[in-house]
Formats: C-alpha cells, sequence, structure tokens
C-alpha cells in the first residue's frame, strides 16, 4: 500500500500532487485506488481524500489487515464516515459482522451510503456514541465532523450507550476485534465495556491527549492485556495503540 497520504502538503511535491483533487466534485462517487478495498465506492470528499487514494493511516490499515479474520465480530467505535467500517466489512466477510458507532448526524448518513453503496449486508449502524452511561450526553462537535467528541459540557445532544448494555440485551455480539477512536473518550469507551473486554477482544486504540492515553493504558493493563504501539514499540510516545489480552501471549 503506497502511502500517499504521508507526503507533506507543506512540500512542493505534496502540494503539486494534491492539485488535481480540487477538481473532485463534492458529492461525487469515486473508486478507492488501492488495498483490500480497491474498487469500492466512496465519496470523494465526504472525508479526507487519503480515504478513496487508498493511504489514509496507511500503517494502521496494514494493522487491521494483519489482525482481522473472515468470520470475525468487530466493533468499530466512532466510525466517523466509515473507511474502517468498509475495512473490516471486507476482512470479515459474510459470515461476520461489524458494529459501526457514530453519533454525528451527519455522519451517519454518509456511512449509511457508503455501506448500502458497495452492498455490505454484514453491518450494522448504530447512530449513537459508545461511553460510560446510558442515555443523552453533551457533544462538542470540534473544529471538523472527524474531531467532535462526548463531554459533559459539550453544545449539542447525542444518544450514548455503554457497551456492556448493548451486549446484555443482546442489541450486539461479543467482539472478536474491537477499533476505537473518539477523539479523548476512549476512556469512557472502555469503562462501559468492562463486561465486554471478558470476552478478550484485540483493541486497536487512538487516544488524543496524554491523560486520556494514560487512562486507557491503566484501564487495559487491569484487565489483564499487553499494549504496544502498532510498530510493536512500547506504548509511549505513540497515540496509536494495540492491546493485547497478556493470555495470547502465554502469559
Amino acid at each position: 500500500m503506497i502511502d500517499l497520504s504521508g507526503i507533506s502538503n507543506s512540500k512542493f511535491v505534496g502540494r503539486v500532487l494534491r492539485l488535481p483533487l480540487r477538481l473532485v466534485p463534492k458529492e461525487g462517487a469515486v473508486r478507492i485506488l488501492q488495498g483490500p478495498l480497491r474498487g469500492k465506492r466512496w465519496i470523494a470528499r465526504s472525508s479526507n481524500h487519503g480515504c478513496w487514494l487508498g493511504s489514509y493511516e496507511a500503517a494502521k490499515q496494514r494493522k487491521v489487515i494483519e489482525l482481522v479474520r473472515p468470520g470475525m465480530v468487530c466493533w468499530d467505535v466512532g466510525a466517523n464516515v466509515g473507511i474502517y467500517t468498509l475495512l473490516l466489512a471486507e476482512l470479515v466477510g459474510a459470515r461476520g459482522r461489524v458494529f459501526a458507532f457514530e453519533p454525528v448526524a451527519r455522519n451517519v448518513e454518509l456511512l449509511q451510503r457508503h455501506v448500502e453503496m458497495n452492498g455490505y449486508g454484514n453491518v450494522r449502524i448504530f447512530p449513537s456514541a459508545l461511553g460510560d452511561f446510558d442515555g443523552e450526553g453533551g457533544f462538542d462537535s470540534g473544529p471538523n465532523t472527524s474531531m467532535g467528541h462526548v463531554t459533559a459540557g459539550g453544545p449539542l445532544k447525542v444518544s450514548c450507550s455503554r457497551a456492556d448494555t448493548l451486549l446484555a440485551a443482546g442489541e450486539v455480539e461479543a467482539p472478536d476485534v474491537i477499533k476505537i477512536d473518539v477523539e479523548g473518550a476512549e476512556a469512557d469507551v472502555l469503562r462501559g465495556a468492562s463486561g465486554a473486554m471478558q470476552k478478550r477482544p484485540m483493541v486497536l486504540l487512538a487516544t488524543h491527549g496524554e491523560s486520556a492515553h494514560r487512562a486507557c493504558l491503566d484501564l487495559l493493563a487491569a484487565s489483564g492485556y499487553k499494549v504496544h504501539a502498532l510498530d510493536g514499540g512500547p506504548p509511549e510516545g505513540t497515540d496509536e495503540v494495540v492491546a493485547v489480552a497478556s493470555s495470547e501471549f502465554g502469559a
């Protein structure tokens, strides 16, 4: 997978390569150019152009490809408009299931369109956030549609659920893999999913801020997980980590 998104916009070659992207219609559907989703349809300006170029978060996509197998159950927590939802749906195949969680109405609409236009019948979308309580919560939309997060003082109101509540009600299936990217509320998701974590799923986690990072590492350690960076190094000094139950390492 060529990391086209990794070429900085501050460099001349990066600016030149991005010039043609201005001509792509805002609502135009294009084909994803590389990776497991090659040939799938994507609304070009729904998110970062790297999504349809096939290079968005290339290292993280490679880790997902390494971990996810046909027939697995995966949760996409903080699905945004769906690039990881589609990737997970493709990798688990018809025998697997993907549960996608996204509270922002605009993102949910685009997420639904991406799932439907590519014919994935193995995805269920929840128009809500996951956290450590059930009910209505405050939400700060952030500087763009990719950076919103649940917060007590947020001006918007969104639906929020504990993962364990949904699991106990049979609304979701126990996961084999959980991907979490919720702009700073990651620890709240883990607190609300303590029961689900007893099923020992692998966790791909993006943290936002030092305090959130430390809180997540502590929660995962308390649940019997070993955590490392995407490249296998120590989890300190990075905001993208993978957590695997200690038993998987023979501990």
